[in-house]
């Protein structure tokens, strides 16, 4: 069974999604505008299944509010029996009211995991403090709820952000965390990346730590085989297979690239005996499918 570990979904009169509806603003990522409409489960199915992908990994993005969204992702995977739907949602693991929020979550079937972003991009992520949860110990007590109801995190961070955010999962050893986008590695600079896989190593030592291969295109717009291979060799390398995911990120990475010109990239780049693992198995067991 071949997995995408990482993809969205929005119906926009069924769910709000304040920074996807909002015109005229551009995005850490690149402007928006191509994606803001609807993007449904047939549509990605489509792209999927014809690259050999079976089922998926459905991750929040940003809802207004967290429940709404869960329940409209529920409710795809209820109408589509046949295709296996798994979901991370969104949980402020650091408010007051965090075990109730988790206490609902967990009546659906589809239910996973949570994630919290630490960090999207340097520019925003100085607008919107998020960096200020790897400093706050209802976070902390957050991921370890998770850990207790045997439920997985989400990471989305960028390097920066990699040492105290390893500080922090090293307090939760049995927490499964899945690191989104590679660790998000924005400076694609020969420094940068090798700045990067240096940071990288202090999550890839940590053995409940599994890596996503998804997003690479967030900051890389012309990206090519060429330019993603370090990233795909640094993890393969550090994560090893056994650790290590394929996720789309579609709709977001569908501004710069066909969903078959970016498998075409991964079956290119993954060497042919890791290629079980990394587009399946690793995700299947990681989200219980």
């Amino acid at each position: 069974m071949r997995i995408d570990a990482h993809h969205h979904l929005w119906d926009l009169s069924a769910v709000t999604y304040p920074w996807l509806m909002e015109r005229g603003a551009w995005r850490f990522f690149g402007d928006p505008s191509p994606i803001q409409r609807d993007y449904l489960l047939p549509e990605f199915r489509a792209d999927a299944a014809a690259q050999g992908i079976s089922g998926s990994v459905h991750i929040q993005v940003g809802a207004a509010d967290g429940w709404a969204e869960a329940q409209w992702v529920q409710a795809q995977a209820d109408a589509n029996p046949g295709w296996p739907l798994a979901q991370v949602v969104f949980c402020d693991l650091a408010a007051p009211d965090r075990e109730a929020h988790l206490d609902r979550f967990q009546t659906l079937p589809t239910l996973r995991g949570a994630r919290q972003i630490v960090g999207r991009a340097p520019g925003e992520d100085a607008v919107t403090g998020t960096n200020r949860l790897l400093s706050d110990p209802a976070f902390v007590d957050g991921l370890k709820s998770l850990a207790a109801r045997g439920l997985s995190f989400d990471l989305q961070l960028t390097p920066a952000l990699i040492p105290a955010t390893a500080d922090v999962l090293e307090q939760v050893p049995d927490l499964p965390v899945a690191l989104c986008h590679a660790g998000s590695p924005h400076d694609r600079s020969a420094q940068g990346l090798r700045d990067w896989a240096t940071r990288l190593e202090r999550l890839s030592a940590l053995p409940n730590v599994t890596c996503k291969l998804s997003g690479l295109g967030m900051f890389d717009h012309g990206w090519s085989v060429g330019t993603i291979r370090p990233i795909v060799e640094t993890c393969l390398a550090q994560f090893g297979p056994a650790r290590t995911m394929f996720g789309s990120n579609f709709p977001v990475d569908s501004l710069y690239s066909s969903y078959a010109a970016l498998a075409t990239a991964y079956d290119t780049l993954i060497p042919a005996d890791m290629q079980p693992q990394v587009f399946g198995a690793t995700a299947h067991g990681f989200y219980r499918f």
